[in-house]
C-alpha cells in the first residue's frame, strides 16, 4: 500500500493541476466580461475534446509500459513511449489543423448564431489550437512514465508547466493588454512547455526515436477500444444533462452542482487508477500472477475505504450547496431527491474505478469496453429514459446513474474472481 500511494499521491496532484488552471484562468477572464467568459467556456468545451483524447492515449500506454517495465524491459518500456509520443504528435497536429479550419464554424453553432460571444470564442480557439500537439505530447509522456513508476518527474513538469501559464495569464490579459487572447497564449505556452519536457525525457533515455508502425497500429487498436467506453461514458452523462433539463431549471441547476461534485470524486479516484495500473501491469510484465492478485485485491479494499471516505464527505458537503453554490430554495429541494443516491453510490464507484485501473494495467481493455457499453445499453439508458417517461424527476437520473455504476460493479467483481484478466507476459 506504500507503493500505492507514492505513485497515486503525485498522480493526484498532476491530475488536479489541469482543472485548478482552469479555474485562475475563468477568474481572471471573468473580470473581462460576460462575452469574453462566454467565448472562453465555448472555446474551452472544444478544447477539452483535445484532453479527452490524449487521457485515452495515456492510459493505454500506461499498461503496456508498465508490462514491458515489469519483465525487466525498461528500454521496451521507453520504447512504447516513443511510439505513442508519434501517434500523438500526429494526433495533435491533426486536432490544430482541424480547429482552425472550423473554428468559426463550431464557435457559432456553439454559441447559437454569429456574435461578440462566437467571436470571442473563435479568436480564442484559433490560438488556443497551437497547443494541441504540446497537450497530446504530455498526455503520452504521462502514459510511459506512470509504466515505468516514475511519477515525481511529470509532477514537476505539470507543476511548473502550470505555475507559468498561471503567472503569464493575468499579465498578458491585462498589463500586456491582450485581453481574451493573452488567455489563449497563456495556454499555449503551458501545452508547449509540458511537451518539450516530456520529449526531453524521452531523449535522455537514449533509446531509439524513430517511428515503428507496427507498435503505432497496436496502439491504435486499444486506442480505439478505450475510446468506444469513453463515448459510452459520454453518452450516459450527456443524457443525464439532457434529461434532468427537461425536468426544469431548477433541476438542471442542482444536477449541474452534483455532477460537477462527482466528476471532482472521480478524478480524485483516479489517482488511485493510475498506480493500479503502473503495479499491475507490472507484476503481469513480470510473471507474477500471485502479486498482481494480491495488488488487485489489496487496490480494491483501498477503493472501497476512499469510496466511503467521499461518501461522508459528500453528505457534508449538501451544506455548502446554497452558500457556495448560490442555491435558491427550489434548486437545493432538488439537490437532495439526488444527493442521497449521490452518497450511496460513492463505496461502490471507489471500487469501480480502482478496478478499472487494475483491469486496464492488465491490458484487458477489450472487457472493459464491453462491460461499459452493456452497462449504459442495457442499464444507464433505458432507465434514464424511462424516468423521464414515468416523471421521475432528478431522482429517476440519478437512481439511472446509480444503476450504471451497480452493473459495472457487478461485473467487474465478477471478472476479478476468475482467471482470464490475470494474463502474464510482457506483451498481452
Amino acid at each position: 500500500m506504500r507503493r500505492v500511494a507514492a505513485l497515486a499521491l503525485p498522480a493526484l496532484v498532476v491530475l488536479a493541476a489541469e482543472p485548478l488552471y482552469v479555474l485562475v484562468d475563468t477568474a481572471v477572464v471573468g473580470h473581462l466580461g460576460r462575452t469574453q467568459l462566454a467565448g472562453l467556456a465555448i472555446g474551452g468545451s472544444v478544447m477539452s475534446l483535445a484532453v479527452w483524447l490524449g487521457t485515452v492515449l495515456a492510459y493505454g500506454t500506461t499498461g503496456r509500459a508498465a508490462r514491458r517495465f515489469g519483465a525487466g524491459q525498461r528500454a521496451e518500456a521507453v520504447e512504447e513511449g516513443v511510439q505513442a509520443s508519434w501517434l500523438a504528435l500526429a494526433g495533435g497536429f491533426t486536432i490544430l489543423l482541424v480547429l482552425e479550419a472550423a473554428a468559426g464554424p463550431l464557435s457559432r453553432a456553439l454559441a447559437g448564431g454569429p456574435g461578440d460571444v462566437a467571436a470571442n470564442a473563435e479568436h480564442w480557439l484559433r490560438i488556443a489550437a497551437l497547443g494541441a500537439p504540446g497537450l497530446m505530447l504530455g498526455t503520452a509522456g504521462n502514459g510511459w512514465m506512470r509504466g515505468v513508476q516514475d511519477t515525481r518527474r511529470p509532477l514537476y513538469y505539470v507543476l511548473a508547466a502550470n505555475a507559468l501559464s498561471a503567472a503569464l495569464c493575468p499579465l498578458l490579459v491585462y498589463p500586456a493588454g491582450l485581453g481574451l487572447i493573452g488567455s489563449a497564449v497563456a495556454n499555449v505556452t503551458a501545452q508547449t512547455v509540458v511537451g518539450l519536457l516530456f520529449v526531453r525525457a524521452l531523449v535522455s533515455e537514449r533509446v531509439a526515436l524513430r517511428p515503428r508502425p507496427a507498435v503505432i497500429l497496436n496502439q491504435l487498436t486499444l486506442g480505439r477500444d478505450l475510446l468506444l467506453r469513453g463515448a459510452a461514458f459520454q453518452a450516459c452523462f450527456l443524457s443525464a444533462s439532457a434529461v434532468a433539463a427537461r425536468f426544469g431549471v431548477a433541476a438542471l441547476a442542482a444536477h449541474q452542482i452534483a455532477i460537477q461534485l462527482f466528476f471532482f470524486t472521480a478524478l480524485a479516484l483516479d489517482a488511485l487508477a493510475i498506480a493500479a495500473q503502473s503495479l499491475v501491469g507490472a507484476a503481469l510484465g513480470g510473471e507474477r500472477v500471485a502479486e498482481a492478485r494480491l495488488l488487485a485485491r489489496r487496490i480494491t479494499l483501498a477503493g472501497l475505504v476512499a469510496g466511503g471516505l467521499f461518501a461522508g464527505l459528500v453528505a457534508l458537503a449538501l451544506l455548502a450547496v446554497r452558500p457556495w453554490f448560490g442555491a435558491d430554495a427550489q434548486v437545493y429541494a432538488e439537490a437532495r431527491h439526488a444527493w442521497w443516491f449521490f452518497v450511496a453510490m460513492m463505496p461502490a464507484a471507489g471500487v469501480v474505478f480502482a478496478l478499472d485501473g487494475v483491469f486496464l494495467g492488465a491490458g484487458d481493455v477489450g472487457y472493459l469496453r464491453n462491460l461499459t457499453l452493456v452497462s449504459a445499453l442495457g442499464g444507464f439508458l433505458p432507465g434514464i429514459w424511462l424516468a423521464y417517461l414515468v416523471d421521475a424527476g432528478l431522482r429517476g437520473v440519478w437512481m439511472a446513474l446509480t444503476l450504471f455504476i451497480a452493473l459495472r460493479l457487478i461485473g467487474l467483481l465478477h471478472r476479478l474472481a476468475g482467471d482470464r484478466w490475470a494474463v502474464a507476459g510482457a506483451v498481452r
